[in-house]
């Protein structure tokens, strides 16, 4: 199945196509064979991504300074013949790969425990926080460095020759930590929630070998880069933004109403495209947080609150559920169960709350896909909303009717009103899918 981040974008083109022109029955026909294309992995878009993430870390204060001297120090710029350069080279390269690659196997290992976390708001709010730590650590609040001594001793170590060069690239990976540090940080968070080993490994192989480009480049080529300046810290402070926009995306549930303001409508993306470029003009990225003047930093923090909103705007369009690609929930439960009687319906409960992360998770993953929509005509549909609000006494006793505590659960009853099965944990819309039809 595709990483979860790239399936709005995936399925976009069907989505459009399909809703506001046909009833459910044919919006399922339709995006069948799309949906299936999705679910057969589709990986091509994630990891083109990292890799454009590894090679903007490249661009950093932290690595591109040393670049043209570590290809030095393990020989490429001086080796005999264009051959030997891109061996010494793709050595360097296998090194950062060596020291990355097992990061994204073990997060990936661990996946299944820091998913089912995912639910607990205190997790949430932890993560949120370190990617706003990392996101000012970005902005030049503070810095992340290894001691120098280290980095001395670190640097001498390796050597000319192949062996040496694939030292060395292991060796540039720690060196280069400060920088690459918010960026593994994230990638690690989004693999460990996909508890895929292979995407895992895949994913910080890639994210090396970006990582690595300029380095393979210089030491094959003797390619000559230009010189360091402001631009390298305006790469830090996109790194920063897209920071601060991860650390509201995990807390996107926790904040009543946020969600429901994106819509998938083309002005409300180019609303929020637009948000995003006033704020790159008005200095989120080219402007310092290290200017002598006040009204500089006051410019570049508007800039950067106008990136963030739109940026978020755009990530809440690719979010937020088309016409027809969701399921007609009702409130009240009493009603929805005499309904279900009269109507002889099997009946549909789903317990959720703003706070509950899977609850959000089923709702955009599962309760949107078009074949659970589909298959929901058959049921009566109704939602009990325990985010705090009024009458929410009434609706915690609904739920302790059902000697559940926690959250997510979703009920499903037969038509004769008998309990047929029940979820509490976030599952993927094919695995719904089999339970709604289970039920008659």
């Amino acid at each position: 199945m595709a990483p979860k981040w790239t399936r709005p974008a995936l399925l976009l083109p069907a989505t459009w196509l399909i809703t506001g022109t046909a009833q459910a029955d044919a919006l399922n026909d339709l995006a069948a064979p799309f949906q299936a294309a999705v679910e057969s992995g589709s990986y091509a878009m994630a990891l083109g991504l990292i890799f454009m993430a590894g090679l903007a870390t490249s661009l950093t204060p932290c690595v591109y300074p040393m670049i043209v001297i570590t290809v030095s120090v393990f020989g490429a710029r001086q080796a005999e013949s264009r051959l030997e350069a891109a061996k010494l080279s793709t050595a360097f390269v296998a090194g950062l790969a060596a020291l990355f690659t097992p990061l994204g196997v073990v997060a990936a290992l661990s996946g299944d425990v820091f998913g089912s976390q995912l639910a607990n708001p205190v997790v949430l709010i932890s993560i949120a926080t370190i990617f706003l730590a990392l996101a000012a650590s970005m902005f030049g609040a503070f810095e992340l460095d290894l001691p120098s001594g280290l980095k001395n001793r670190l640097a001498q170590a390796g050597g000319v020759g192949v062996q040496g060069a694939f030292i060395m690239g292991m060796v540039s990976a720690v060196i280069a930590a400060p920088c690459t540090g918010p960026v593994v940080g994230f990638l690690l968070t989004w693999v460990g929630t996909t508890g895929d080993a292979v995407l895992g490994a895949a994913g910080f192989f890639v994210y090396a070998l970006g990582l690595g480009t300029l380095f393979w480049l210089v030491g094959t080529f003797s390619m000559s880069l230009p010189k360091s300046g402001n631009w390298l810290e305006s790469i830090k402070s996109v790194f920063g933004i897209v920071m601060v926009v991860a650390a509201i995306w995990f807390v996107r549930d926790l904040i009543p109403g946020l969600t429901e303001l994106a819509e998938r409508t083309p002005s409300f993306l180019a609303m929020s495209a637009g948000l995003a470029a006033v704020g790159v003009l008005l200095g989120a990225v080219h402007l310092s947080y290290h200017s002598a003047g006040i009204a500089t930093r006051m410019r570049k923090t508007a800039g950067v609150a106008l990136s963030v909103v739109g940026l978020c705007g755009v990530v809440g369009y690719l979010e937020a559920l088309p016409p027809g690609a969701q399921i007609p929930w009702l409130e009240d439960y009493g009603a929805a169960k005499t309904l279900a009687q009269a109507q002889g319906k099997p009946l549909l409960v789903d317990f959720g709350a703003s706070w509950c992360g899977a609850c959000g998770e089923l709702d955009r993953e599962t309760f949107a896909d078009l074949r659970v929509v589909h298959e929901g005509q058959r049921f009566v549909p109704v939602r009990i909303d325990l985010s705090p609000g009024e009458h929410l006494e009434e609706r915690e006793a609904l739920l302790a009717q059902y000697e559940h505590r926690g959250l997510p659960l979703v009920v499903l009853h037969e038509s004769d009103g008998e309990e047929a099965a029940r979820v509490v944990s976030f599952v993927p819309p094919g695995e719904f899918l089999e339970i709604m039809r289970t039920v008659k």
